[in-house]
């Protein structure tokens, strides 16, 4: 029996090469069981004829289906699907069953209804995304980090691609951020005092899991970063929040703590960066009361208006400090590749607790970046990002100034967004909303806050939207607000 030449279409939203499209529909055919073992397909030139498309296409989608056994080639007769295709698995339809169990009754909702800054996912379509921390297409190194992921997946780094580390990590990525990244924050660190992570909010979850527990204090800025609510929530420890002032957190007045989470680069959301003097304050604070400060190192490669502070790490003489960075704000956010720095004996505990979990990041990913950091390429894309920042951020600022709009917090030394407040009787979350239907995309403040907090903050990202759409956007959030 011939497979008919209109069981295939190439539909408008298809992606990949044709020849991609090709095996697509003929690989889940036979997965599905639509195509059957034995079954002809239809004729190169028919099929072509049919799809409107080259013959070698088709032809080179077929070869390559006969080399993955889908197809068995008889010469002249054509090809049919091969038996040694391979099937899915064929199971009885159960239909849908109701839930017996009350999830939401034996959970508690405790991490679903955590308040979270609403992005809709197609954020990118919006003419004006004011967005956070998404990656700029435009800016990105795409030609160079495709060499460094296709060389991570050659015959050479096979062991790095498919090996179980357990425990360990690729010593080659390692070795580059103890050489080339930890050294620019001032901090001086040994391979055992480094540990990978899935970006810094699992960064953060391990180290709040090992210091933290009932009974014990956690001193947090507010506002803060929102993901920390529901990292502390799950240790069971008592949280406390402290208001931020214009250079962050104060050393003073810390109340019992036992660990302290802080952002001194670029505080979250106000962008207020931690002066030295305060830095050795909060650091003679721990050591007088006895606290683990948890550092996490958010924004700091986009210090484009003065040069970049030291880490709380790199003052560090007693190893108090932990340390978490990532490379989701100066690479891309779905990299989800981020690092611990502290004393070897935390790092050992850490490393344990990881490997309950996930064992390690994926090495071929770890592997790309430890090439596209060796060969200069991560340093050529900061650059090139604080220049397209600083640029942004002056035009940000000018539309924010014509338009009378109050800036809350814009930093120092660069970052990528001004915290904003609008007039008192506004609710952002409304405003939001509104401007959504306008086209604009702002972040409503009130995630960053404990508690209810204040409701007309808001934040304007300039990282996701193109520089000559700025003022326009501006304008119409002006106008909302009027």
């Amino acid at each position: 029996m011939q497979i008919p030449p209109e069981a295939f279409v190439l539909g408008p939203q298809g992606s990949g090469t044709l020849q991609q499209r090709i095996r697509g529909m003929v690989t889940q055919g036979i997965l599905a069981g639509r195509f059957r073992a034995g079954q002809r397909l239809p004729s190169s030139r028919g099929l072509a004829g049919h799809l409107g498309i080259s013959r070698i296409t088709v032809s080179l989608a077929y070869a390559d289906l006969v080399a993955s056994d889908y197809l068995t080639a008889r010469g002249r007769s054509g090809y049919f699907v091969s038996e040694n295709a391979p099937k899915a698995a064929e199971f009885p339809d159960a239909g849908r069953r109701a839930d017996a169990v009350d999830f939401g009754a034996l959970t508690g909702r405790r991490f679903s209804t955590l308040a979270r800054v609403a992005r809709p996912q197609d954020w990118d379509s919006f003419p004006y995304p004011f967005i956070y921390g998404q990656a700029d297409p435009t800016l990105f190194d795409h030609q160079n980090w495709r060499q460094c992921a296709l060389r991570a997946l050659g015959k050479r780094d096979f062991a790095a691609l498919t090996s179980d580390y357990y425990e360990r990590d690729d010593p080659l990525l390692v070795a580059e951020l103890v050489r080339t990244i930890l050294p620019r924050r001032g901090i001086a660190a040994r391979e055992d005092e480094v540990l990978l992570t899935l970006g810094a909010q699992n960064a953060l979850w391990i180290a709040a899991t090992i210091l933290l527990g009932p009974g014990r204090r956690a001193v947090v800025e507010n506002p803060g970063y929102p993901g920390w609510r529901g990292i502390l929530a799950a240790t069971g420890a008592e949280v406390v929040p402290v208001d931020v002032d214009e250079a962050g957190l104060p050393p003073e007045g810390l109340p019992g703590a036992d660990v302290v989470f802080t952002t001194p680069s670029h505080q979250c959301p106000t962008n207020a960066t931690m002066p030295m003097e305060r830095r050795v304050a909060l650091l003679a604070a721990a050591r007088r009361d006895g606290f683990v400060i948890v550092e996490d190192d958010y924004e700091f490669e986009m210090s484009f208006l003065k040069p970049v502070a030291p880490a709380l790490k790199s003052l560090d003489e007693d190893g108090r400090v932990i340390h978490a960075g990532s490379f989701s704000k100066s690479m891309f956010p779905g990299l989800r590749l981020g690092y611990l720095v502290g004393p070897a004996s935390f790092i050992a505990e850490a490393r344990g607790l990881r490997a309950t979990m996930l064992r390690h990041p994926p090495g071929h990913i770890q592997r790309a970046v430890a090439y596209f950091l060796a060969q200069g390429h991560y340093d050529a894309l900061v650059n090139r990002m604080k220049g397209a920042f600083r640029r942004r951020r002056q035009v940000m600022g000018e539309a924010i100034a014509a338009e009378a709009l109050e800036v809350a917090g814009q930093g120092g030394f660069g970052g990528s967004s001004f915290w904003m407040r609008a007039p008192g009787g506004v609710d952002t979350e409304e405003l939001a909303l509104r401007l959504r239907a306008d086209g604009v995309l702002i972040e409503p403040g009130r995630a960053f806050f404990a508690g209810e907090g204040a409701r007309n903050f808001y934040r304007l990202a300039y990282s996701s939207i193109a520089p000559q759409k700025i003022p326009e956007g501006i304008a119409r959030i002006a106008r909302a607000l009027r």
